[in-house]
């Protein structure tokens, strides 16, 4: 199967996860297209092939070689988002894009003037959409390029490896990929999330992460007879808000620069609930930002008695820097693999988090690497079938470097 069929077959299962759900995984739908995915990487040849109940996958190509070789593991997740539907995709190939606009459907143009990312890829043949669903090359597009790769070791016995892990997992979208994960059983010595962006990118640094849920309690007065005695919730939660630095916005940074995002607003007069996350690079500054809103919370309650505001912070996960620079070697095996692909590499910081921030954090140390995706969770979503290839390449060329590296 080429990597073009492979991913496309890939979109036609809805894999949507949820983050109202409290199972794991977070949809039955995403067991379909794990059950599938166990098939064939039995059918390809992989060994040691199983799926736990929770819809972890894990399998094997095994070493052609007797010398003593890292093991090291490929990971990528099945679940699509829940910002934007994923069932009936209808993907189509635009060969040789010539730089115009797309026009996905009637009325529905995908235009280099709002998606200047285009550009970057005239002359390639990119998978769209159709422009009513996502497309899931976040990650469906890691799963094949991971899957194609391990086909091609199969098939190229001269190209010397060790024993190649590969792991899928569910529900990376809503934050709970990592959790579950059996790292133990994974058993490697470093792993890599095919995961990333357009080409070259390369990531190993993340922002720590909290979730904080503001809560108002009002007093509901009827308000004819209201004065001196009503407590709005709604606007105490708009005063609130008003307490955080506007310039410190998702909307507002950029680069290593943090931020507070109101993701979310329940209000009525008797209550109101803000939900909010949390960003910084800076592990002192993160921890500031918690304090922060805490504080903000104090002002409220000086203001309007105590017990009326309460939040609540969770930490999410940890910027993986401080786990990845102890073993650089994890790197500069991708920079090499990268360069010897012809592919220039981008290090860049991740405005975000990945399934392999909280596996370095669990013991195993797991940068992330380019999918070849761009405009993730939308329609407008599109992928190079080039860029995919090359994905591909350099995932053989890590495998076949990693094998001199104990030489």
């Amino acid at each position: 199967m080429e990597l073009t069929e492979r991913f496309l077959n890939y979109t036609k299962f809805d894999t949507q996860s949820s983050e109202e759900s409290q199972t794991v995984p977070s949809t039955s739908k995403q067991l379909i297209f794990a059950r599938y995915l166990k098939e064939e990487m039995e059918r390809e040849g992989l060994e040691d092939v199983e799926m736990d109940e929770q819809g972890y996958l894990y399998g094997t190509l095994k070493a052609n070689t007797k010398k003593q070789i890292p093991t090291i593991g490929f990971i990528s997740h099945y679940d699509t988002s829940p910002d934007c539907s994923g069932a009936n995709i209808n993907a189509r190939i635009v060969k040789n894009y010539d730089g115009n606009d797309i026009e996905l459907s009637p009325g529905i143009i995908s235009s280099p003037k709002k998606f200047p990312e285009l550009l970057q890829h005239v002359g390639e043949d990119l998978i769209v959409t159709d422009g009513t669903t996502l497309l899931g090359a976040d990650d469906k597009a890691g799963i094949a390029e991971i899957m194609q790769a391990i086909c091609y070791l199969r098939d190229h016995n001269e190209i010397e490896h060790g024993d190649i892990r590969v792991g899928f997992n569910p529900d990376e979208e809503i934050g709970m990929g990592a959790h579950h994960f059996d790292v133990e059983k994974f058993g490697c010595e470093w792993a890599y999330t095919i995961d990333g962006g357009d080409l070259g990118e390369l990531e190993y640094e993340n922002f720590n992460a909290a979730s904080a849920k503001v809560n108002i309690k009002g007093v509901s007065v009827h308000p004819g007879y209201a004065k001196g005695k009503m407590i709005n919730a709604s606007l105490v939660a708009m005063e609130f808000a008003k307490l955080l630095p506007a310039d410190q916005t998702p909307e507002t940074t950029e680069g290593y620069e943090g931020f507070f995002h109101l993701i979310g607003v329940k209000s009525a007069c008797e209550s109101a609930q803000l939900s909010y996350i949390i960003r910084d690079h800076d592990r002192e500054k993160f921890e500031d930002r918690k304090v922060l809103i805490k504080k903000c919370a104090d002002v409220i309650n000086e203001k309007y008695g105590e017990g009326t505001c309460s939040v609540d912070v969770k930490d999410q996960y940890y910027n993986m820097k401080e786990k990845i620079d102890p073993c650089m070697h994890v790197i500069d095996l991708v920079v090499k693999a990268m360069q010897e692909c012809e592919v220039p590499p981008r290090v860049k910081p991740i405005r975000g988090g990945t399934d392999g921030a909280q596996l370095s954090f669990k013991g195993l140390p797991c940068p992330n690497i380019f999918a070849g995706g761009v405009n993730f969770h939308g329609p407008y979503e599109f992928v190079s079938i080039q860029v995919m290839e090359k994905v591909k390449q350099v995932i053989v060329k890590i495998c076949e470097l990693t094998a001199q590296y104990n030489d």
